[in-house]
């Protein structure tokens, strides 16, 4: 699970701390189990569609894939769900390339808007440019912005496809709607890593998968004195926040078994406590 930050006295999730709220020094925060959430602590469901789900699809199907990337697709991934059954993906680094990768630079206010390679209609464009451009130039809050121009990634020029800007343009001109805009073609170098990837089918469903995490890593929490089972129930209630000896001591209990997951600051347990299953989430 990845590091949550909360509102103190509750468990709101926060992308960027509110003013005047400072992130709390200890955090336990226990939510209900439910086979979905503690799926999602040891493995990833990557949506229909993605280059993920592609791959492991391609890899079940064929024995093993190979890609072409900047970097590794599964970086944190356990376990991978694809129509419902669960996979372990190897992925292994076969090769390093250089290639050269081409951004395009639109400049929505040029000072200058005569062309010096031609220009040409947006209505006009290819596919490969007009999948690239249309959320930006269609933009009406994209074309008004003041400041730094707009800098679209293209990728390599394998990647691009038929295009009248990479890797060699043709027109610096863009006219949109009686507009003119200036476009400038950029190049760099970078590395592209080639991973062949390989599945085994570790469970042939979410509730099989979910069985063998309660196996290995459920324990019942029980034999608390009365400050730990307070600790315990405001979190299960609104989330517990305050340092003190009866959370230490319940941080120790849930130290004492294997987490989910868990880094030297915070971590995730499977716990039972009064008949109910429970994720709990510490930071301590």
């Amino acid at each position: 699970m990845r590091r949550r930050e909360f509102l103190a006295g509750g468990t709101a999730v926060l992308a960027l701390p509110l003013a005047g709220c400072a992130h709390p020094p200890v955090v336990l925060d226990m939510t209900d189990a439910t086979p979905t959430r503690i799926a999602d602590e040891r493995s990833r469901a990557p949506d229909p569609g993605s280059e993920a789900y592609a791959v492991v699809a391609a890899a079940r199907d064929n024995d093993s894939v190979t890609r072409t990337r900047r970097s590794r697709l599964f970086h944190d991934a356990n376990a991978v769900r694809v129509n419902g059954t669960v996979y372990e993906v190897s992925e292994t680094r076969l090769d390093s390339t250089e290639v050269t990768e081409y951004e395009l630079r639109l400049d929505f206010n040029p000072a200058d808007e005569t062309p010096s390679r031609g220009e040409i209609a947006y209505t006009e464009l290819p596919p490969a440019d007009e999948r690239r451009l249309d959320e930006i130039v269609t933009s009406e809050s994209k074309r008004t912005v003041e400041g730094e121009d707009i800098v679209v990634h293209y990728g390599t020029a394998d990647e691009v496809g038929e295009s009248v800007f990479v890797p060699d343009p043709q027109y610096d001109i863009l006219v949109y709607e009686g507009d003119r805009y200036r476009v400038t073609v950029t190049s760099h170098e970078s590395t592209r890593e080639t991973y062949r990837y390989e599945v085994t089918q570790v469970a042939d469903s979410v509730d099989a998968f979910v069985s063998r995490i309660r196996e290995r890593y459920r324990f019942t929490l029980s034999g608390l004195s009365e400050g730990e089972r307070e600790v315990v129930e405001t979190a299960i209630d609104e989330g517990y926040f305050e340092e003190s000896d009866a959370f230490q001591s319940v941080v120790e209990r849930f130290h004492a078994h294997d987490a989910l997951s868990r880094t030297d600051a915070y971590g995730t347990w499977l716990t039972q406590y009064g008949g109910d299953e429970y994720l709990a989430y510490i930071e301590w």
